[in-house]
């Protein structure tokens, strides 16, 4: 190379149960950025345009894929499903339709069992969508 920029050095490891640990080492210039080489975005599988997200803990540097936002994550249809959902609980919640506050998880248990037998062998079960 002519600018005086050294190739990355690659060594790869592997443990007793087959997981292969991969290890690039570059030199980070000041006058250029830092470049996450192909070979090790293929591996982590980080696709081209893929956004990424950059976390620092110390002096690590974490990269991850950039998760979507919930609001990308529904179809509108699922999003109203789940909108008119949240709202039906608000509403029990204003009207006071609750149980508990229970002191222990014993409690909430056998209170739980107890509107079982209530409701008999034969209930209707409410759907989850």
């Amino acid at each position: 190379m002519t600018n005086g920029v050294r190739s990355p050095t690659l060594r790869l490891e592997s443990d007793s149960d087959r997981t292969i640990t991969m290890t690039v080492t570059v030199r980070n210039i000041s006058k250029t950025p830092l470049v996450v080489p192909p070979s090790v975005r293929r591996r982590a599988g980080h696709k081209n345009g893929e956004d990424l997200e950059f976390r620092v803990s110390g002096s690590v540097i974490t990269i991850l894929p950039k998760l979507p936002a919930a609001d990308d994550e529904y179809t509108p249809a699922q999003r109203r499903t789940i909108d008119a959902q949240l709202a039906e609980g608000l509403a029990d919640i204003k009207a006071g339709r609750t149980h508990g506050p229970f002191g222990t998880h014993r409690e909430m248990i056998d209170f739980l069992h107890a509107q079982v037998k209530k409701a008999g062998p034969r209930a209707k079960r409410r759907k989850t969508v």
